[in-house]
């Protein structure tokens, strides 16, 4: 059965189909040209073309298109006598050597279709647009494996009735071992899980979501505590997909990683003994807001939003930054709502120097840069591939991106910023001055001002692109991956594990004034966040679904913090006035540790995607690097004070697990590591605690949030 009354659109599809009509080049051969491959970035549709027959990109512009196909090379490409000597049928079909595969049949649909067009005398037709496109499966899939599942795409042109264009759709799977297209109409899935087809129809591409159930008996989980939207809909596809849930996190495991998460920061060994010993039912919810008042929670926030926003020193002027980091960890502190902060930024003019947010576009080095920090940070999505061609992937288009970047030229970047009466972009589809747009929506007048036109498109027509990119990037803060991965990629072909999830956050971040508190405080408070990293052996394959919790490795300011706070040796930043890693938001001031643990080095920007590591350089700088190691020996660190107070091998065990794992080390722990101090040599007692410190500081429970 086909989702969305699709025997009545394929009826209307197949009686809409007028033969009388001529082949329109613009919405019928193009896609001809697109499903076989013609057009794509790898054969004609490079920048420069192939063997002198250059086309637009998936074919973005089919003005230039047919210029290139009926007028160029003297018109020897179609051949309106006789068709079938048409270069254009004859190297596709093999017919001529070409240097490429063949990739069209004599026989099949899409050389009936061209060879009707040439006959015609190849025209473009008038103008036709596309208005609406879909694409419809099976409303259901069964338990075997493999199953074949048909699809059907329609389309509609200038608000006409629907026509079947499934055979002219170019298919592609994210995943061909767990999803292939055997035919046009048919897609066989092989493995379980959620994967997803694209679908693409000239300038439209949707994304075709399978959710395939684990071969298993259904699960149960109607009697999953849940504690609010966010449980209700991540069990519902935990059900849906037949993965069982681990058992909650222990309070002691909880309170690490909730600490870690909303302050980057261990929690303190009398916070933890406080926390375990409190058996009140309120107790998390307590936690979580004093977490969120505490100093750290801002510290460590602003340290997040500043890697997103790129802040950085600029050459000469220092005041720059600290205007810009100060401004930032203050609306983080007075709790404002993030829309209030993203207008400013938008908006502020002055001495950068003073007016902290003004600093914004002078965290790139022009319109485009601007354009594309506005795209990451406001839509979480990666609008620079527009610059050179329509994005294969996305809505965007060239005009959109320069059209954006346009809207910025005007910007004096400066110590005084300020906007000037002249600037532009040279718009490269056109090479002529790119009119400033809200992208994907409309240019913009003569006399508008855009960035109060961008910040009323974005907090008053479309919200939910602000909101949606930003609890994405705060679910991420808190789980270690997003709802849509990576963060700033957010576009219909890479959706979300649970799209339905991600707009009721948005919404509830809408409604709660864009309060990043209040998000926080929903996920840190949700059965889904609170669950064990326990595998068990019906969710081992799971890696996004949050049927457990997932380990990710610390983020190396964070490491460097833990490490400092468990010997009590506090690092050194001379003449950056830090006390703490996290304190460094510019990635430009020289810390050569932090770049050994995989910091982001560029004043760039990192892809939000990446974890910070540090691969075998971090590695072999733990095993035996000054990080560690110079701590361990120093006389005035928390080991040396404890053995110079004569404390035993049973309270310096029991202590550094505490501050370390966030919790009390087991008997059988405690008995083996006693074992192995154990020592009359004074000299020897020390060496072996030292061991035993370091072997916990590069343990994966200690380095890892869990």
């Amino acid at each position: 059965m086909l989702a969305f009354s699709s025997i009545r659109l394929v009826v209307l599809a197949i009686l809409s189909a007028d033969p009388q009509r001529p082949v329109h080049f613009d919405t019928e051969i193009i896609p001809v040209l697109t499903r076989a491959g013609c057009n794509a970035g790898a054969c004609h549709g490079a920048a420069a073309g192939r063997g002198g027959f250059r086309l637009s990109l998936l074919g973005a512009d089919p003005a230039a298109d047919h210029e290139s196909i009926v007028h160029q090379f003297e018109g020897r490409r179609v051949h309106p006598v006789d068709p079938e000597l048409s270069l254009l049928l004859r190297k596709p079909t093999g017919g001529l050597d070409h240097g490429g595969d063949v990739v069209l049949r004599e026989d099949g649909p899409g050389f009936e279709r061209i060879m009707s067009w040439i006959r015609a005398g190849s025209p473009r037709g008038a103008p036709r647009t596309l208005t609406a496109f879909e694409v419809m499966k099976e409303a259901s899939i069964g338990d075997e494996l493999p199953v074949e599942v048909p699809l059907r795409a329609v389309a509609s042109f200038d608000g006409g009735p629907p026509e079947d264009v499934t055979r002219w759709t170019l298919w592609t799977s994210t995943d061909p071992s767990a999803v292939r297209v055997e035919s046009d109409h048919v897609v066989k899935l092989s493995r379980p899980g959620q994967h997803v087809l694209i679908g693409r129809f000239l300038d439209r591409v949707v994304a075709v979501r399978f959710s395939v159930p684990l071969p298993a008996e259904p699960v149960d989980l109607t009697a999953e505590p849940r504690n609010g939207f966010i449980d209700d809909e991540v069990l519902r596809v935990l059900s849906e997909l037949r993965l069982p849930v681990s058992p909650p996190a222990s309070d002691a495991v909880w309170l690490r990683r909730v600490s870690l998460d909303l302050t980057g920061r261990l929690p303190a060994p009398e916070r933890t003994e406080a926390f375990l010993a409190d058996a009140s039912s309120e107790k998390r919810g307590r936690m979580v807001e004093t977490l969120l008042q505490d100093d750290g929670f801002a510290d460590f926030w602003t340290w997040r939003l500043a890697k997103l926003l790129r802040l950085h020193s600029l050459p000469n002027e220092p005041e720059s930054l600290r205007a810009y980091s100060v401004w930032l960890r203050g609306e983080i502190v007075r709790g404002a709502g993030l829309d209030s902060l993203a207008r400013q930024l938008l908006t502020a003019t002055g001495d950068s120097h003073v007016v902290g947010p003004a600093n914004f576009g002078r965290m790139v080095g022009d319109a485009r840069g601007h354009a594309e920090l506005f795209s990451r940070f406001f839509l979480g999505s990666r609008m620079g591939c527009a610059n050179c061609h329509n994005h294969p992937l996305d809505r965007w288009t060239q005009d959109d991106y320069h059209g954006l970047a346009a809207a910025f030229a005007k910007l004096d970047r400066g110590r005084q910023v300020r906007w000037l009466p002249r600037g532009e972009v040279t718009n490269l589809r056109t090479n002529e001055p790119a009119v400033p747009r809200i992208p994907g929506v409309r240019d913009l007048a003569a006399g508008d001002d855009p960035p109060r036109e961008l910040t009323s498109w974005l907090f008053e027509e479309e919200p939910r692109l602000f909101a949606r990119a930003t609890v994405n990037r705060l679910w991420r803060g808190m789980f270690g991956r997003g709802l849509v991965e990576p963060t700033d990629d957010l576009r219909d072909t890479n959706p979300a594990t649970h799209p339905e999830l991600l707009d009721q956050l948005a919404d509830d971040f809408i409604a709660n004034g864009y309060d990043i508190r209040q998000t926080l405080r929903r996920i840190a408070l949700s059965e889904t966040y609170g669950r064990g990293e326990a595998v068990l052996p019906g969710n081992v394959a799971d890696d996004r679904f949050y049927s457990r919790a997932y380990s990710r490795p610390l983020e190396p300011e964070v490491l460097m913090d833990a490490i400092a706070d468990v010997t009590g040796v506090a690092d050194s930043f001379p003449g950056s006035g830090f006390g703490r890693a996290i304190e460094i938001v510019d990635p430009l001031v020289p810390v050569t540790a932090l770049d050994l643990l995989g910091r982001c080095p560029s004043a760039g920007g990192c892809d939000e995607g990446m974890a910070g590591t540090g691969g075998l350089p971090a590695q072999l700088h733990l095993l035996n690097g000054d990080l560690i190691n110079r701590k361990l020996i120093s006389d005035e660190g928390r080991l040396g004070q404890r053995i110079a107070e004569g404390r035993s091998d049973r309270e310096i065990v029991a202590e550094f697990h505490l501050l370390g794992l966030g919790r009390q080390p087991t008997d059988a722990e405690l008995t083996a590591w006693c074992e192995r101090l154990a020592t009359g040599d004074v000299r020897q007692r020390r060496l072996r605690l030292e061991d035993f410190v370091w072997s916990l500081l590069n343990s994966r429970s200690f380095r890892d949030n869990h």
